[in-house]
């Protein structure tokens, strides 16, 4: 490992055999070179995952916040030691490739109050996940034609190290809400048969309701946020899980030859973020511990323990591609290969299948019509229907 000169602290991995950078063998511990294939193990680190406590974390964000205001104005200058060049990198990214001749840099984090303490490597290659978002689009309802096309190209994704925050918070809620108890009453109801007037009975379905209170803890481990903006949260959202149990400490090695984004959501808003995913949680143990057939919620008070946080990176694969006068984005867990992203949609495939649909709904109907006109049923021989309405 080298720090190679320049304003900006930064690292790279020369080839023993050759001289050239190494970089990052996904689903492997060591470092490869692109061109003689000499590989260098990764040492292991002794360093130990730890979890820090929240509240002193927020003392210590309070204290920077005015030194990172000043900062965030200023420019990462990298020099590149392969090609000579120098330039800019985003205040966001802390790796990635020089422009001029690719080589890989990876950036220290002097200037962020949090750095990452652990890792998630690159388990699957860059042609592994062109495959999964290949059987990705292939699986799409109602996607265009031309996307097979796509499909079928040799467009390059990108490896991108995203940064992410877990929140542990031992929790106390107290809650008033009531309890339903369903019963049922049978009542009369007009009908018209054939134009006939008839009168039936059915059973209906309420409920009484019982006010309640009482407490109900939880202990949240790892809760996840992302703390980028870069991707669309809708969309990383939906290549969970991650298996965390993999994370690794923090090493420079496993960012050789990949993007890594600095954090952009603060450490305060995470967590408001994951009071939220908690909070959706909390409401389903309420709705178990108030029980009965039906539940109502009116107020929750939530009280935080304990709580801590990790500063990750987790590894995604990300691309994008232009269909019609739009760009869409797609990513792929580096680790599973779980595809998610946007996509677009053929106007003409949903008119025809809508047609089709009302079509045969069309058909079922006439026929139902004529097998009704083909019955002689009298109102005494009309058996009373039962019908249940159940609460919302």
């Amino acid at each position: 490992m080298k720090k190679a000169p320049g304003r900006t602290s930064q690292l790279q991995f020369p080839c023993a055999n050759c001289g050239a950078l190494q970089l990052y063998a996904p689903g492997t511990d060591l470092l490869r070179c692109p061109y003689c294939r000499h590989e260098t193990p990764i040492p292991d680190s002794d360093l130990v995952i730890e979890e820090y406590s929240f509240r002193d974390a927020l003392r210590k964000l309070n204290k920077a916040r005015p030194l990172e205001g000043a900062a965030a104005n200023t420019t990462q200058i990298v020099n590149c030691e392969a090609c000579g060049a120098s330039f800019a990198f985003d205040q966001d990214v802390h790796s990635g490739l020089c422009p001029y001749c690719s080589t890989p840099i990876v950036l220290g984090t002097e200037h962020k109050t949090f750095k990452p303490k652990s890792v998630l490597p690159f388990r699957i290659t860059e042609e592994q996940a062109k495959q999964e978002f290949r059987r990705w689009l292939q699986r799409l309802w109602f996607a265009p034609g031309r996307l097979a096309k796509l499909a079928r190209g040799d467009n390059r994704l990108n490896g991108v190290y995203v940064p992410y925050w877990t929140y542990d918070s031992d929790t106390d809620t107290r809650y008033r809400g009531e309890r339903g108890k369903y019963y049922q009453v049978r009542e009369r109801y007009t009908s018209y048969v054939k134009g006939r007037r008839v009168m039936r009975t059915r059973t209906v379905t309420k409920v009484r309701w019982t006010p309640v209170q009482g407490t109900v803890s939880r202990f949240f481990d790892d809760v996840l946020v992302g703390a980028a903006r870069t991707l669309p949260r809708k969309i990383t959202d939906r290549i969970a899980p991650w298996d965390l149990d993999g994370l690794l400490p923090y090493q420079e090695e496993y960012l050789s030859g990949f993007a890594s984004q600095i954090y952009q959501v603060e450490l305060d808003e995470g967590f408001d973020r994951a009071r939220e995913i908690m909070d959706q949680v909390i409401r389903s143990d309420v709705a178990r511990d108030i029980g009965g057939d039906a539940q109502r919620i009116h107020a929750l008070d939530t009280r935080h323990r304990d709580t801590k946080f990790k500063h990750l990176l987790l590894p995604v694969w990300s691309a994008g591609f232009h269909y019609r006068d739009k760009d869409y984005v797609f990513v792929v867990n580096g680790r599973t290969g779980k595809v998610a992203g946007e996509r677009p949609y053929s106007g003409w495939k949903i008119l025809f299948t809508g047609l089709l649909a009302a079509a045969m709904i069309a058909g079922i109907l006439v026929w139902y019509a004529r097998q009704q006109d083909e019955l002689d049923v009298s109102p005494a021989d009309w058996p009373p229907p039962v019908e249940t309405y159940r609460p919302y």
